[in-house]
């Protein structure tokens, strides 16, 4: 079978939707790639090869070269590290925008004074027209707007100029024509004011001056609060110790991180981190895994127990032994996971891309309308280039690449902190619109810790012997059924032979030979398949087994039942609360089991849940999933065993509880790494409010830009008498773009509520 690959680069130099865009179609464009998805947020570049082909990563960093980005390529070796690379990144262009906007800041205030001071104060005007004439002042700030175009303003003009001759205009083409526009008629009006009608040789300075300003003070507000987007996947990073106390040579030694190897005994002191992956060999202690898990009491770990790379040692000193190396711990998987959540597209984004695709255009395509017919119909010229600046500038697209992804990447940050991880980022679209929750029983509901409590034999029958019978027939079987028979043969200390013969009966139950007989053991279901008959008493003890909620078995040798056992798997302390807050939050949920159905039925009393499906087989977890999708609509489906992966696959959201299976866990779209069914209902109110906060993103980052397009072009002028100059045009732009990321940081503060 055929397996796409991916290949994720570092983009620098992107700053709007259209940038995102035009990364995105340059990627594409690449012989060889399959998809591409470029996350604004991060500053990254997701690349999806064909099957089986093979490109050179050059070509890629090339492509994206020209069209006037930086680009390198992440490889296995930095993509751990990528988070925190990233961050520096981020905070290093925060500085950069800081010092741009100081500089343009200081240049920008003398022009900004004389013009409006002039304007607004008449004594200042008398001042300082009896000092310079007017010529000579426009010419001070001609020099000074020019230099806040040659130096803090310059990457405006030569990335938007680039964009726009290979006609693929972005947020810089709009602010180097809108700010170009402005500084040109002023140098025009003060130099050669004979070219311009009468009256219309205004000088706009203090416009291109104060308009590029503004911008770099919202890309810096912007980068400033950006940097912290990514801040939960740093302090992950954070958590790992760089060195780890090893024992090497007969002696204990301090050695980095990445040179521990699997087997290596690594000590522990009271209040460490433990440096990575391990089982526990020697010592007693309580373990905070609160920073990994979400859990927040300290578990007692014993020898044998295992610990997680990153979490706090407690009270006495551990000697355990390194399971795996550090970049392949639940740390490295965890981070892994979160990363590629964020590098996934949501369909919301889809309908964005849409819109930006054409954005642009038809901004440059309004302002030149506005410019002519200002220009024909209008007072002066004056007004024709001050109203379209004004909608170039006020329509910048800056927010709308930032709109989804960055509460994604806060989102799924957030997650990882509740113990909450996203295998794929549109999850978090799909799960905001569940609308039932269908659970497995065993050890999804339940504890998983099965024990034999009844075992009702006809008389005569030799108990230990049974007893020790049964348990050689399930002796290699993990079923939590099997697991307590032997359990209880064990503790008994008995003997256990070796079964011939044995069989699987999927579903219903197993038969072997043992001792020269031939036993079954399991369901109604497979007494009937095999033509065996209990009596009317043994039913009844079936059924009174099945009523008080316990799991019962028959138990027949040589075609003739002797007897029923029962195994009872107490429910999960959290379980009530967890379908609790389920119902609170309006969404169904269902329990699918194989189990009796007054079994389950027990249960589902037990827990309220609303619809039950019993004595199930497990291949038709994922036919009963889809019959829930068709009645209710979305469908979350939450389960930890190798037979729940089917209906995981098939469900729109499957949710595998961390101590599940690999295989349930690797064919679900979110794993709760605690293990605490509560999360599953904090997984759901997490996506609502981050489809809540992209919306609300989005309406700034459209509606509100949009709206203010009207104003710009001149309904201000129309309904006050004012013009809406370009500066509140930068003032809204810059506003947009900082209220969509701090929107979006406030996930960072997102708390599961009780029931």
């Amino acid at each position: 079978m055929t397996q796409s690959t991916g290949i994720n680069l570092a983009v620098h130099g992107m700053n709007c939707a259209a940038c995102v865009r035009h990364v995105e179609n340059a990627l594409k464009s690449v012989d060889g790639v399959e998809a591409a998805f470029v996350n604004l947020a991060n500053a990254k570049a997701y690349v999806t090869l064909q099957p089986d082909v093979q490109v050179q990563e050059e070509l890629l960093v090339k492509a994206i070269e020209q069209k006037g980005f930086n680009a390198h390529v992440l490889t296995a070796e930095n993509e751990l590290t990528a988070p925190a690379a990233a961050q520096q990144a981020l905070n290093k262009e925060a500085q950069k925008k800081k010092r741009q906007f100081i500089f343009a800041a200081i240049l920008t205030l003398p022009v900004f004074i004389t013009d409006m001071g002039s304007h607004l104060i008449p004594p200042f005007a008398h001042w300082l027209h009896s000092h310079i004439t007017t010529t000579q002042l426009g010419i001070w700030q001609f020099v000074l707007a020019t230099l806040v175009i040659l130096f803090p303003g310059r990457d405006f003009f030569t990335l938007g100029m680039r964009a726009l001759f290979s006609r693929s205009p972005d947020m810089n083409s709009l602010v180097a024509i809108g700010a170009g526009s402005a500084w040109l008629y002023s140098i025009v009006a003060l130099f050669t004011p004979q070219l311009l009608p009468l009256g219309a040789n205004h000088l706009y300075f203090e416009a291109a001056a104060v308009v590029i300003t503004l911008i770099l003070l919202g890309k810096y507000l912007e980068a400033r609060a950006k940097g912290q987007t990514g801040e939960a996947i740093t302090r992950l990073l954070r958590l790992q110790s760089p060195t780890a106390r090893v024992h090497r040579k007969e002696q204990w030694v301090d050695l980095p991180i990445d040179q521990i190897a699997v087997g290596d005994r690594i000590l522990v002191r009271a209040g460490e981190a433990i440096p990575i992956d391990a089982i526990v060999l020697e010592g007693q202690s309580h373990v905070n895994e609160a920073m990994i898990t979400g859990e927040s009491m300290p578990i007692t770990k014993n020898p044998n127990d295992s610990v997680i790379g990153g979490t706090i040692n407690g009270n006495a000193t551990l000697t355990i032994q390194a399971t795996h190396v550090s970049s392949q711990s639940t740390l490295a998987n965890i981070i892994r996971l979160v990363e590629s959540a964020q590098a996934t597209k949501l369909p919301v984004q889809n309908k964005v891309d849409a819109v930006t695709a054409w954005f642009v255009p038809i901004v440059l395509l309004v302002a030149a309308v506005v410019f002519l017919g200002w220009w024909l119909a209008g007072p002066s010229l004056n007004y024709a280039v001050v109203n379209a600046v004004a909608v170039l500038i006020v329509a910048c697209p800056c927010a709308m690449g930032l709109a989804v992804p960055t509460s994604i990447m806060v989102a799924t940050g957030r997650a990882a902190q509740l113990g909450v991880l996203f295998r794929q980022g549109d999850a978090l679209q799909q799960l905001a619109q569940t609308r039932v929750v269908a659970f497995d029983k065993t050890g999804t509901l339940t504890q998983a810790k099965p024990v034999l409590h009844d075992f009702l034999l006809d008389d005569g029958v030799n108990e230990n012997q049974l007893l020790a019978d049964i348990a050689s027939l399930q002796q290699y079987s993990e079923h939590p059924i099997a697991t307590a028979i032997v359990t209880a043969a064990k503790d008994k200390g008995l003997a256990l032979s070796q079964p011939k013969n044995m069989i699987t009966h999927t579903g219903m139950g197993v038969s072997a030979e043992i001792n020269a007989l031939h036993y079954y053991l399991g369901s109604a279901r497979l007494l009937e398949n095999q033509d065996i008959h209990p009596s009317h008493t043994q039913k009844r003890h079936y059924e009174a087994l099945a009523e008080q909620g316990k799991t019962p078995v028959y138990i027949a040798c040589n075609q003739q039942v002797i007897g029923v056992l029962a195994v009872v798997d107490a429910l999960r302390p959290e379980a009530v609360e967890a379908i609790a807050q389920l119902h609170a939050q309006g969404i169904k949920t269902a329990m699918i089991t194989g189990d009796h159905t007054l079994t389950a039925h027990y249960v589902a009393e037990q827990l309220n849940i609303d619809v039950v499906y019993a004595q199930t087989q497990p291949g038709d977890k994922a036919k009963i999933v889809q019959q829930l999708q068709q009645h209710y609509g979305k469908t979350a489906f939450v389960g930890d065993g190798i037979n729940d992966a089917p209906a995981l696959a098939q469900a729109d959201i499957g949710i595998a509880v961390g101590a599940g299976t690999d295989v349930a866990i690797e064919s679900a779209n979110v794993v709760l790494l605690n293990n605490d069914l509560r999360t599953s209902g904090t997984a759901i109110a997490l996506s609502q409010a981050t489809l809540r906060n992209i919306k609300q993103n989005l309406f700034w980052a459209f509606a509100y830009n949009i709206a203010l397009i009207p104003l710009a072009a001149g309904l201000l002028l129309a309904l006050t008498g004012h013009l809406f100059s370009p500066i509140y045009s930068a003032l809204a732009m810059a506003f947009s773009s900082v209220f969509v990321v701090s929107n979006a940081l406030r996930l960072k503060g997102f708390k599961a509520k009780s029931v």
